[in-house]
């Protein structure tokens, strides 16, 4: 299972998202570090909306999905970017 699938599945399962999209933005680091080529997996944003971060401050909200990755990043995911948001608070995408 591909980093960015194992990411999908893992929010799905842990916070029911009305809203979700993961997308592999390693392309933007190739050659930043070596390794990280335009075809890996190294540079993910995650795009959430979830009624589990009602009440949420935005640190809770990034270490709560940081936590539930610690496998992903183990496995040779770089650098995370997360908008978590609840239903009914704005976005910018």
């Amino acid at each position: 299972m591909s980093i960015r699938s194992a990411i999908e599945t893992k929010l799905v399962e842990a916070f029911a998202p009305e809203r979700l999209d993961v997308l592999n933005e390693s392309h933007h680091h190739a050659g930043h570090q070596p390794g990280m080529t335009e075809d890996g997996e190294t540079h993910m944003r995650v795009r959430i909306v979830s009624a589990k971060f009602s009440g949420l401050t935005r640190l809770s909200r990034h270490r709560a999905i940081t936590d539930l990755l610690k496998s992903e990043f183990d496995a040779g995911l770089h650098a995370l970017a997360i908008d978590a948001a609840a239903p009914g608070e704005p976005t910018r995408w």
